[in-house]
């Protein structure tokens, strides 16, 4: 009587299909990336900084120059606000209203460049060390959470510098640097996409004729 082999049930005959399935290259610790490109066609092209990592440090550039010259961007500031305050009869005459638009188109582009402003309409960088605490993800606005990476960076972005361990950098920097200690008040959400340049202007403006009308008073 003829016994039949049973089958096996062992992995032995499918695994060794696979061995043989794999490129003789592949073996030996050799990765497939490198067998990848060791068959791309050879040209003098060498990609430069194309890793996502290095893009996004990139995209920060920028920003961490505006907070390593915050004292000079302070010094510039100052005058740049004290320039606005002299064109107020201009704004007034025309109607803060009127220049809301073209005032808020250059200073979205502006700051946008040079903080990744997101135009809460409530703008602290001279307090804040020229870094926006917008650009927390958590958009706190005093001081940072408890989740700072061990490097400096964002718990939840972890390639973005933590915008305020750079705040604190820039305020160091900074000849009213100790502004950073004041508390800031929540966000008004009314107040987005709205001109700071023309609110504090405002704001300046009445300020300074507040005692003028109390003495005609």
């Amino acid at each position: 009587m003829d016994k039949t082999q049973p089958s096996s049930t062992t992995a032995k005959g499918p695994s060794a299909d696979v061995a043989q399935a794999v490129p003789p290259s592949a073996s030996g610790g050799v990765t497939q990336a490198t067998m990848v490109k060791k068959t791309a066609p050879k040209s003098d092209y060498k990609p430069a900084d194309v890793s996502p990592q290095r893009r996004v440090q990139r995209s920060y550039t920028v920003r961490l120059w505006s907070i390593r010259h915050s004292r000079l961007l302070e010094w510039f500031y100052a005058r740049f606000a004290n320039l606005f305050l002299m064109l107020h009869p201009i704004w007034k005459g025309i109607g803060y209203g009127r220049v809301e638009a073209p005032v808020k188109f250059v200073e979205k582009r502006v700051k946008g460049f040079m903080f990744d402003c997101r135009m809460c309409g409530q703008c602290i960088l001279s307090s804040t060390g020229m870094s926006c605490p917008m650009n927390c993800p958590k958009q706190l606005r005093n001081g940072p959470c408890g989740g700072v990476r061990a490097n400096g960076n964002c718990e939840v972005e972890p390639d973005m510098p933590c915008v305020w361990v750079k705040a604190w950098e820039g305020s160091r920097n900074m000849k009213n640097g100790d502004a950073i200690l004041a508390v800031q008040k929540p966000v008004d959400q009314s107040l987005r996409e709205t001109s700071a340049w023309l609110r504090v202007t405002a704001q300046a403006a009445a300020a300074r004729e507040a005692p003028t009308m109390e003495k005609s008073q």
